[in-house]
């Protein structure tokens, strides 16, 4: 017997045997004095050296046929020590004698805390990782409709259509130099960067795709990524509701903004630009002839072609300006667009 407590003293895990109605210790080694010492009273059971032992269910448990497992911190002078109990009857025992035995846990309470801050730092990577991924979208899509920007992301490259019903809007200040250098220059960008964003809601709002802004120029387009048979009538209203936009703006400012507009409808062919500086761009003679009635178009006009005038005609009221020279065009018919009909 005395070799045998002399073992359970050895042991590097705290062992008792305490009566099952009393809960009275009647053997403890070392470890487990040490880790669940008694404070007060030597003599006192186990649950009161153990608060959060719950004697009733423990023993219903046992009586079971089932160990009754709990975790319990035990608090001395130096530190507190995490302890993994286990209680079950002794094996042979014919008095009913519980056993019990206590394993320190301390290592696995650091994995398990270093595992769950592992987590909770990957988490949060993970949620910076997906902010920065949609602001890194929100910016593509500034500069690129959002189906090349998903071929782009999908296949890693984008491959150059040709849209052969698409309307393009060009629009530019008159005197802007002028104002540049005339003004204070945060304040103007500030007043332009304004106006553009005004102008890329009321494009959206139309289903046009904004293209790019160089300085005080604004290119719209519809009919393309998306087909779609309304694009002339799409452009022209965009370019209706910028005026009115401009025009009631200038009403509450001091100095006034004044735009020229050109409109032209044809095919264009629209493709991604550069290698690590991505821009969206359309090209064509299209794009080049929707310039040209912009630079030949009036301050608060808006000059079409011919060829969007006979898709529109019947929607809006555009008023003949007459036959110009259009460089690289020669001869052109050219029309004022002035407003909606209204057909209520």
């Amino acid at each position: 017997m005395e070799d045998f407590k002399q073992l359970i003293q050895s042991l590097g895990v705290g062992i008792a045997i305490v009566d099952s109605e009393t809960w009275n210790i009647q053997f403890e080694n070392a470890k487990f004095f040490q880790w669940i010492p008694a404070v007060e009273d030597t003599e006192a059971p186990l649950t009161t050296r153990i608060p959060d032992l719950k004697a009733d269910r423990a023993l219903e448990r046992i009586e079971k046929g089932r160990p009754y497992k709990f975790e319990h911190e035990s608090k001395t002078e130096s530190r507190s020590l995490p302890l993994s109990i286990e209680i079950q009857k002794l094996p042979n025992s014919e008095s009913g004698q519980l056993l019990v035995e206590c394993h320190n846990i301390s290592k696995q309470k650091e994995s398990e805390y270093m595992l769950e801050s592992y987590s909770k730092m990957v988490e949060k990577n993970t949620r910076e990782l997906e902010r920065e991924k949609e602001r890194g979208e929100k910016l593509l899509l500034n500069i690129m409709p959002r189906s090349v920007y998903e071929e782009m992301r999908d296949f890693g490259t984008t491959t150059p259509q040709r849209f052969d019903n698409a309307t393009i809007l060009m629009l530019d200040f008159v005197g802007f130099t002028d104002m540049t250098i005339s003004r204070d220059p945060t304040g103007l960008i500030a007043e332009l960067n304004d106006m553009f964003t005004a102008f890329d809601r009321i494009s959206e709002l139309f289903g046009c795709e904004r293209i790019k802004t160089i300085g005080d120029a604004y290119m719209a387009v519809s009919g393309l990524p998306e087909a779609t048979p309304d694009h002339a009538c799409n452009v022209a209203k965009v370019a209706l509701r910028i005026m009115r936009y401009l025009d009631k703006r200038n009403q509450a400012h001091p100095e006034p903004w004044l735009a020229r507009i050109g409109i032209n409808s044809g095919p264009v062919v629209g493709s991604m630009v550069g290698i690590q500086k991505y821009v969206y761009d359309i090209f064509g003679p299209g794009v080049n002839l929707a310039a040209r009635m912009e630079s030949n178009s009036e301050p608060m006009k808006i000059t079409l072609t011919k060829d969007t005038y006979e898709q529109i005609k019947d929607d809006f009221v555009c008023a003949p300006r007459g036959e110009y020279e259009i460089k690289g065009f020669g001869s052109q018919e050219l029309y004022f667009l002035e407003s909606e009909i209204n057909r209520r």
